[in-house]
C-alpha cells in the first residue's frame, strides 16, 4: 500500500518503477555513463525516528539565544516592541491563520475586510493616498519602488542614498541588475545622513527615482523637504522608507511629496521571528495607483446597497501583461499585514504616539549616559528616533562578545558595512527597555572600556 504522508516508500518505488516499464533505479538510469556516475555514499547523517528527530531539533534551538534569556540593544531593521496579547489571538484563528488570496470575495469578506483595514491604516500613517495589501518585507517594497520609477518615468537611473539600509541596497542592486538594467547609484553619506549636495549634483534628467530612508539606517531623520526638492527638479519620483512606529510622532513622508512610501511592518505587532518572516508595506499617489506592484482591496455595495469588499483594479501587471509586467509580487504576506493590522486598531492613534514617544526618550537616555563614559562618543550629531550610533576605543565586536556573557546584545557592529566608520556600533532602543537595563547597559560598557 502507499502512505499519503509518507513519499519515497518502497511500494511507491515499485510502482512508479513499474509505470516506466523499468525492473530497477539501475534500469531506470542505465543511458548515464558510469563514469559519471556517484558511487559513494552521500556526506549526510543516518535517518532519525520522529522522537530522535524531535530531540536533536531541540538541541538545536537551544543553542540559540532568545529575547526571553537576554536584554536586546539590537535593531538594524528587526525590532523587539511590545505586542498586545489581542494580536496573536485574532490572527492565530483558523480562517485567518491559514487563508491566502481571497480570490472569492463571497466567501473572503472578514479577510479582505481585514486588508482593506491595513490599507487604509497605512495610509493614514504614511499621508499617501493608496496602499497595497502588503509586500514580503521593507526591502523588496523599496526595490518594487525602483521599478515602478523606472517604468512610470522610462528613466533608467536611480539614486540610491548609502544611509539605507545596506541589505535593501544590495536586494534593490539584484532587482536592477536582473530586472529592467536599471542603473543603480549610490549617494555618499555625510555626518549621518544623506549628503544633499552630492545628490544634487548626481540628479539629472535622466533620474528615474531618489530613494532614501528616514528614519535611516544610522537612526537619524533625514532632511526630505530639501531632497524633495532635488528629486523632482527633473521629473524622477521621491521614495521614501520609513519605520512605521516612527509616524507616530514624525511627520509622514506624505506630507513631504513622496511619490512612494514604503517599509516593513515588523515594529507594528510582528515578533522578531530571527530576522523574518516580516511584511512590507507599499503606498503612492492615486497618479501611481494602477502601477502598484502586488493586489489592492477595495470597498463596494451589493446589489442591496450592503458594504462589501473585493480586490480591485484587476487589470493589471501579473494579470494581463504577463512578461511584460514590471512586478512579480503575485502574493502578500496575508497573516503579517493581519497582525500589523490588529496591532494599529487595538493601540490606536494616541497608542502609538505613547509607544513612538517612549522609543525617543528611552534612546536618547541611552545616548546621554553611554556618551559619558571616557572613550565613547556619538558617531553623528543628528536628530534620532531609537537608534544611534557611538564611536569606541575599540571593535564593537569585542564590546558585543563581552556583553553576551552579561545577557545583553550590544547593537550592530557598524564595520561590517561601513568600515570607513571604524569603530562603531548601532545601539537600538525601545519602549521594551527599562531605565534600570539602560543603566545596566552603560555600567557593563564603563566595565568593558
Amino acid at each position: 500500500m502507499t502512505f499519503r504522508y509518507l513519499p519515497m516508500t518502497d511500494a511507491d518505488r515499485q510502482a512508479m518503477l513499474q509505470a516506466l516499464g523499468c525492473g530497477s533505479v539501475d534500469e531506470l538510469f542505465a543511458d548515464i555513463p558510469e563514469s559519471v556516475r556517484f558511487n559513494g555514499e552521500l556526506n549526510i547523517p543516518e535517518g532519525m525516528s520522529e522522537l530522535e528527530l524531535s530531540r536533536h531539533m531541540q538541541r538545536l534551538a537551544n543553542e540559540n539565544k532568545n529575547l526571553q534569556q537576554v536584554v536586546s540593544f539590537l535593531g538594524a531593521g528587526t525590532y523587539e516592541h511590545y505586542i498586545p496579547s489581542v494580536v496573536g489571538h485574532v490572527i492565530g484563528r483558523s480562517e485567518f491563520f491559514t487563508a491566502y488570496t481571497p480570490y472569492q470575495p463571497e466567501i473572503s469578506q472578514g479577510e479582505l475586510q481585514a486588508i482593506f483595514e491595513f490599507q487604509s491604516m497605512i495610509c493614514e500613517l504614511t499621508g499617501m493616498d493608496v496602499a497595497n495589501s502588503s509586500m514580503y518585507d521593507g526591502p523588496t517594497a523599496l526595490a518594487e519602488a525602483a521599478t515602478l520609477a523606472a517604468a512610470a518615468s522610462r528613466k533608467q537611473k536611480v539614486l540610491v542614498s548609502r544611509a539605507v539600509h545596506p541589505e535593501a541596497r544590495d536586494i534593490l542592486r539584484t532587482y536592477a541588475r536582473g530586472g529592467q538594467g536599471i542603473e543603480v547609484v549610490e549617494v555618499a553619506a555625510d555626518a549621518g545622513v544623506t549628503d544633499v549636495e552630492k545628490l544634487a549634483e548626481l540628479a539629472d534628467t535622466d533620474t528615474a527615482a531618489v530613494i532614501v530612508q528616514s528614519p535611516n539606517f544610522f537612526g537619524n531623520l533625514e532632511d526630505l523637504a530639501a531632497i524633495e526638492k532635488i528629486a523632482h527638479r527633473h521629473k524622477g519620483l521621491f521614495v521614501v522608507s520609513t519605520n512605521p512606529l516612527s509616524l507616530g510622532i514624525v511627520q509622514p513622508p506624505g506630507a513631504f511629496g513622496a511619490d512612494i512610501v514604503v517599509g516593513d511592518a515588523q515594529p507594528l505587532g510582528i515578533p522578531t521571528q530571527f530576522g523574518g518572516p516580516h511584511c512590507g508595506f507599499f503606498a503612492t499617489t492615486k497618479k501611481l495607483m494602477r502601477r502598484i506592484p502586488g493586489r489592492i482591496v477595495g470597498q463596494t455595495v451589493d446589489e442591496e446597497g450592503t458594504r462589501g469588499f473585493v480586490l480591485t483594479l484587476q487589470a493589471r501587471e501579473q494579470h494581463i501583461r504577463r512578461e511584460k509586467a514590471t512586478s512579480n509580487i503575485c502574493s502578500n504576506q496575508a497573516l503579517n499585514a493581519l497582525a500589523a493590522g490588529v496591532y494599529m486598531s487595538a493601540m490606536g492613534k494616541q497608542g502609538l504616539t505613547d509607544v513612538a514617544q517612549q522609543n525617543v526618550q528611552k534612546a536618547h537616555y541611552a545616548q546621554r549616559q553611554l556618551r559619558k563614559l571616557p572613550g565613547v562618543e556619538p558617531l553623528f550629531d543628528a536628530p534620532f528616533f531609537n537608534e544611534f550610533a557611538l564611536r569606541l576605543p575599540r571593535p564593537a565586536s569585542e564590546l558585543q562578545a563581552a556583553l553576551l556573557e552579561k545577557g545583553m546584545l550590544a547593537g550592530y557592529d557598524l564595520s561590517r558595512d561601513y568600515p570607513e566608520l571604524g569603530n562603531a556600533v548601532l545601539l537600538a532602543v525601545t519602549e521594551m527597555r527599562t531605565r534600570t537595563e539602560i543603566d545596566q547597559l552603560v555600567q557593563a560598557v564603563e566595565g568593558w572600556l
